[in-house]
């Protein structure tokens, strides 16, 4: 049974390849990137053997230990990556559970994550070839921490079922997780300045580390080469006990999955409210955007980029704190405009099957894009505008405003009218609805990015003009080039949009039933 688990494994990847160019495509680039990221860290763990014991151990210790991190961390951030052998998929089958968590581990070996992971851990004999008995111990303590990685990944995964099946849980544990994520460049510089600070810290974090089991199986053959060997002893216990109490809870959560497997819980409410519906025109544009709101408040995958914009002065003040100025706090206005108005894009692809009642209701391609255009202005608008006049007026730069919202208008109008045009053109795939939105279909990459990548480049021409201008009253300081930028920001962008609208409806009315098409095969 556990050979046959590893074949089903083996088949599923092979007929994901052949089921879209695109996904092969995405599995090259990213066995390549796997290939090269690998290369970088064998040749670094060979290196490392060369100097001395002492940070020989630091860096082992600091850097096994954020590997079995990640392994237990990302499923909790994006769910769903790696489901090719779903345990929900075998509640029918009267599978051993031994046999079945036995595939299941092994099977978490097999693909570019966990080959890199096995090899680069394998790596480590390598690292302490001066010292056979450690060599020989890091290999076996490589293959304990794969063990510890995969498990612990599996218990992740599945104790995370059960409550997955609560929609509510589903939108909160999904957004949450985007603010690490968004500060991961301030979180790393904080630990960056610990180190730089302090040249004990990395020391004593592994230490610590060394104690716990993200770190104690690299930890073993360092104690080995110093010649600790009831360290290592005591170590070895406190892995192989945090192997078998992760497979114990693995195997009374897969259990309890396989019994009762997650459904969809379903709340009750009392009829006669129709929510937004009620309170926009009764038009078929207003239908859209009340629908489009929705979205937009209850979808993980749309609040996601609603919970970013909080975000971005930190970003900002992070990226221009070296300069002393916090000079790119005061262009916060029209980088919101920018990502709020890109935002939509993809709109109809997020839609997936759910587009049909567009086309069965009858809804024109310009009522369709101007619904979906309104919703997002309803509260575009106000950040924007917050964006762009706080910084100034705390920086006491309030003589840039006309230029800043002549770039923000702009930026908010022109993008709003672009995207409004692509995504009634283009399709690819994104996050079905329910999944996380950090999930990436295979294969989507290359063709999302160069979507994405030709879609940025035309809008920065579209903008031209207000940047054009904006760059003259940056360089000659008259005001008259600051008024200019607020009128061609309103002017060119609100015919940017009308144009967007028209245009994109257009596509959209010619192209219905393909885009339905698309999307219902984007899964």
């Amino acid at each position: 049974m556990v050979a046959h688990l590893l074949k089903l494994k083996l088949l599923l990847l092979r007929n994901s390849l052949r089921r879209s160019t695109w996904q092969l495509v995405g599995v090259i680039l990213g066995a390549l990137y796997g290939l090269g990221l690998l290369g970088m860290i064998v040749a670094g763990l060979i290196a490392l053997g060369a100097l001395d014991l002492e940070l020989m151990r630091t860096v082992v210790v600091l850097g096994g230990s954020a590997a079995v991190l990640g392994w237990v961390v990302i499923p909790l951030v994006a769910s769903g990556v790696d489901m090719t052998l779903d345990p929900a998929r075998f509640v029918t089958f009267t599978i051993p559970l031994r046999q079945l968590m036995t595939g299941l581990t092994l099977s978490g070996v097999i693909g570019i994550p966990g080959a890199v992971t096995l090899i680069a851990f394998l790596a480590l004999t390598l690292t302490w070839i001066r010292y056979p008995i450690a060599a020989l111990a890091a290999a076996i303590c490589a293959v304990c921490a794969v063990l510890l990685c995969v498990a612990g990944s599996r218990l992740v995964t599945t104790a995370g079922t059960a409550l997955a099946s609560f929609r509510r849980f589903r939108d909160v544990s999904s957004m949450v997780a985007i603010i690490p994520l968004v500060l991961l460049g301030p979180i790393f510089a904080g630990v960056t300045a610990g180190f730089r600070n302090s040249p004990e810290f990395a020391g004593e974090l592994a230490n610590i580390l060394a104690w716990t089991p993200l770190g104690v199986f690299v930890a073993i053959p360092a104690d080995l080469a110093a010649g600790d060997g009831l360290t290592a002893l005591a170590r070895l216990g406190i892995g192989l006990g945090a192997i078998a109490g992760v497979t114990y809870l693995w195997h009374a959560s897969l259990s309890h999955a396989l019994v009762t497997p997650p459904y969809n819980a379903v709340s009750r409410k009392p009829g006669g409210n129709v929510g937004l519906f009620a309170r926009v025109p009764a038009t078929p544009a207003g239908a859209v955007a009340a629908r489009a709101l929705t979205y937009w408040v209850r979808d993980p995958r749309y609040a996601a980029s609603i919970l970013v914009v909080p975000l971005l002065p930190i970003l900002l003040w992070f990226i221009s704190g070296d300069s002393g100025g916090f000079f790119l706090l005061n262009y916060l206005g029209p980088v919101t405009a920018f990502l709020l108005a890109w935002s939509i894009s993809a709109d109809i692809s997020y839609d997936n099957t759910a587009f049909w009642m567009h086309l069965s209701a009858g809804v024109s391609g310009r009522a369709d894009r101007a619904g979906r255009a309104a919703a997002l202005l309803v509260f575009a608008v106000p950040v924007v505008l917050v964006f762009t006049i706080a910084p100034l007026w705390l920086s006491g730069s309030l003589a840039d405003l006309p230029m800043m919202l002549g770039l923000a208008v702009g930026t908010l109008l022109t993008g709003t009218g672009f995207a409004s045009v692509v995504s009634a053109r283009y399709t690819y795939n994104v996050p079905l609805p329910g999944e996380s939105p950090f999930k990436t279909p295979p294969g989507t990459g290359f063709s999302m990015l160069a979507i994405q990548g030709i879609g940025w480049v035309v809008l920065m021409v579209l903008l031209a003009p207000e940047v054009g201008l904006a760059i003259a009253y940056l360089a000659t300081g008259s005001t008259v080039f600051g008024w200019l930028t607020l009128c061609a920001g309103v002017v060119v962008g609100t015919a940017v949009f009308y144009g967007g609208i028209r245009i994109g409806g257009a596509w959209y009315d010619k192209r219905g039933p393909e885009l339905l098409e698309a999307v219902a095969v984007n899964k």
